[in-house]
């Protein structure tokens, strides 16, 4: 289990980086029509909050 929570806590800490590298591309687009699709700052909290977690739960299992 303590392993898997590890895991889960780096895979959500990637996915936090390339969520605010993607929001930093869309705040410093060219094209200001051109938005596309994606929350990336509700990704990036949503990530940060799982690593968080994750990260709590791996080290109360210690």
């Amino acid at each position: 289990m303590q392993v898997s929570m590890l895991s889960v806590a780096i895979a959500a800490a990637v996915l936090f980086g390339v969520a605010e590298i993607a929001n930093w591309r869309r705040n410093n687009r060219r094209d200001v029509d051109d938005v596309g699709f994606m929350p990336w700052r509700g990704i990036a909290l949503a990530a940060a909050g799982a690593a968080l977690f994750a990260t709590a739960f791996w080290l109360a299992g210690r």
